[in-house]
């Protein structure tokens, strides 16, 4: 029997936990409303995300703060922390920052 690789061929990754891709969820953060920033994430995730892209590039944001503090939070919810996450940042500091927060093997972009 011979196992056809099309269906692992694409990943699903969910960008609606990017500041700079999702005005609502740049609104959430911005607000400091990480309770609801997480709900976006856990719905990715039922929606069907295999990748959770997390990106906090804002220029009237504290990035790596933001960073920690969401991945933090993410982390501790085992329906979300169950995909790989995805470190989307164009700031060194804010990808070494969020690979402290990380467990696993987090993909950088």
């Amino acid at each position: 029997m011979t196992q056809t690789l099309t269906s692992t061929r694409f990943v699903n990754i969910g960008e609606r936990t990017n500041v700079t891709g999702s005005a609502a969820f740049k609104k959430l953060i911005l607000a400091g409303d990480y309770a609801k920033a997480v709900e976006v994430a856990r719905q990715q995730v039922e929606n069907g995300a295999q990748v959770i892209d997390v990106n906090m590039d804002e220029g009237l944001l504290d990035a790596v703060e933001a960073m920690t503090t969401f991945l933090k939070l993410i982390a501790a919810e085992p329906d979300i922390a169950r995909v790989p996450i995805m470190i989307d940042s164009s700031k060194w500091e804010v990808i070494e920052a969020g690979l402290k927060c990380v467990s696993g093997k987090p993909i950088v972009n």
